[in-house]
């Protein structure tokens, strides 16, 4: 007879682990079942060549919820967040640079070396996230409501956050109207003249996603960030020893509060009998009774790979299978013999170089490759007819110049988010062409520090399939499923299954899948800990 569980947790990702905190905080003692051999998900380090570390996956911080930083206690179980000073340093071709710093001011000073119009407007501009990020970051914390039935609870949460809008001022409120639907260019043509600038604010809504600066939607993208992290460059925090010290400190926060962790156990189907879940049946064959299963999976592996479809509406199949989820991101990983030789440093003046230790603060943010609107949209026309740019917009950070436990003295390693690069090839696969990806990557970086490919160690190149066969990514996309307009909020991931809830009773989601799915704040397994919690109730 199959062990009987309380609640199953697949998944031991970021949401999974921060779900499986609250209910376990709650008194309940989930089981986590992890496929891989280490807890983390798209939160992990590994040591890809001996002596180096890297944030294989993802390695920049949401940044995560306050509320579940402080009640995890994730500093007391080891995790250290580093913040640069410069969350971004954007280069353009002509050998100039542009640094955007936590500190407004400074950054103000290096914007009006290119444009002193564009100073002030930034001030504006910053001002403008930070107010309406407030408003936004309500509505990630606020499950959808029900649309065709809402609860009196959801009509009072809604009306609050109504009135809260209401209190911006008519100008304020057409504002966020008229923002929400347009491209992240033309946002951003609105208040900068400077195209280095431009590219680097439209950037962010097109981050992760299948989405071009004119595509139309970039800005909600961008907002939905900004209910995050309001600073208009986004965040560079990363904990000391890589993105896996985050999901191990989530894992001890877990366990001490009574959930029980598997890895090395993967999940080959959910059970269901009468129309409600009974557990879950792993690859080896053992099956786990369960009368609660909370799936951190992507929604399209959930339902279409986990569950027999005789116990899903047709209906509900063929909706599910259109729920877009092809990625468009690879990962360049490479360790360095020294730092390469960035040209816009040389042409910072002496006092400017020293003031920045020689240069390395400059770099010890995130590095942006994509020096205009233009170059931006190109990268994503490739990728709309199955092929990888050979000039791809690029986000870079070099971890080791802030946390030198990474990588041997005196050595660095290089973390590259490349776009954009298709799931789907129009000719030959990821086998075939992931060198000719890694070479692209370099050739397009070493435009900018000319010396790189001499400093070059050894490299990892993680493509889209990757994403999907090792780290269980379905169509490689590292949000589990595309952030664009019809897949957000109530519609994320189907009009109808936006409370956390599947159409199966005793079975829930919690990962990016669900609403708001930004990256990693945890904001997703947060609230549906506190759905599932009322349920249970």
């Amino acid at each position: 007879m199959a062990p009987q569980r309380d609640i199953v947790i697949l998944g031991a990702g970021h949401n999974g682990l921060v779900t499986a905190f609250y209910l376990a905080k709650a008194g309940h003692k989930p089981l986590v079942l992890e496929r891989r051999s280490v807890v983390g998900g798209a939160a992990i380090t590994d040591e890809f060549v001996p002596g180096f570390k890297v944030s294989t996956l993802a390695h920049a911080a949401g940044p995560l919820l306050p509320e579940i930083v402080r009640e995890m206690q994730l500093e007391r179980h080891g995790l250290a967040m580093i913040e640069p000073a410069v969350r971004l340093f954007a280069l353009s071709p002509d050998g100039r640079g542009l640094l955007l710093h936590s500190n407004t001011g400074d950054s103000v000073q290096q914007i009006s070396r290119f444009s002193k119009k564009d100073s002030v407007k930034y001030v504006e501009f910053q001002e403008a996230l930070a107010r309406y990020g407030g408003l936004l970051r309500q509505l990630t914390m606020l499950t959808p409501p029900d649309i065709d039935k809402p609860s009196a609870d959801d009509l009072w949460k809604y009306l609050k956050l109504g009135r809260n809008l209401r209190n911006f001022g008519k100008k304020d409120m057409m504002r966020i109207i008229r923002w929400g639907p347009m491209a992240a260019a033309d946002l951003a043509s609105e208040f900068f003249e400077t195209e280095l600038l431009r590219a680097a604010i439209a950037a962010r809504g097109i981050s992760g996603a299948a989405l071009g600066p004119w595509s139309a939607g970039s800005t909600a993208l961008l907002l939905l960030r900004a209910a995050a992290d309001p600073h208009p460059a986004g965040s560079a925090a990363f904990p000391r020893g890589g993105m896996g010290a985050l999901t191990q400190a989530m894992a001890e926060a877990a366990r001490e509060a009574g959930a029980e962790i598997r890895t090395s156990a993967e999940v080959q189907s959910i059970s269901v009998k009468n129309g409600a879940t009974a557990g879950v049946v792993l690859a080896s064959g053992e099956e786990i009774a369960a009368k609660l299963v909370i799936s951190n999976a992507d929604p399209r592996r959930t339902f279409l790979k986990l569950i027999d479809p005789v116990h899903l509406a047709p209906s509900f199949v063929v909706k599910m299978r259109n729920f877009r989820a092809n990625g468009t991101v690879a990962k360049v990983n490479l360790a360095l013999d020294a730092l390469p030789s960035f040209t816009a440093l040389q042409n910072f003046s002496t006092a400017q170089a020293l003031s920045m230790n020689d240069g390395t603060a400059a770099l010890s943010g995130r590095i942006h490759i994509g020096p205009d609107i233009d170059y931006l949209e190109r990268a994503f026309d490739a990728s709309k007819y199955g092929e990888f740019s050979r000039r791809p917009y690029l986000d870079v950070m070099i971890p080791s110049i802030l946390d030198p436990s990474v990588a041997p003295q005196g050595k660095h390693v290089m973390s590259i988010y490349a776009q954009f690069a298709p799931y789907r090839l129009k000719q030959g696969d990821w086998n075939s062409q992931r060198e000719a990806l890694g070479d692209a990557v370099v050739e397009t970086l070493a435009e900018y520090a000319p010396d790189l490919r001499d400093k070059i160690i050894d490299g990892q190149v993680v493509t889209p399939a990757d994403l999907e066969d090792t780290y269980g990514l379905t169509g490689g996309h590292p949000y589990h499923g595309e952030l664009s307009l019809d897949q957000l909020f109530i519609t994320r991931p189907l009009i109808g299954m936006a409370r956390y809830s599947a159409p199966i009773r005793g079975l829930y989601l919690c990962g990016s899948g669900t609403h708001p799915g930004n990256g990693l704040t945890g904001a997703s397994g947060y609230n549906a800990a506190r759905e599932i919690l009322k349920d249970l109730r």
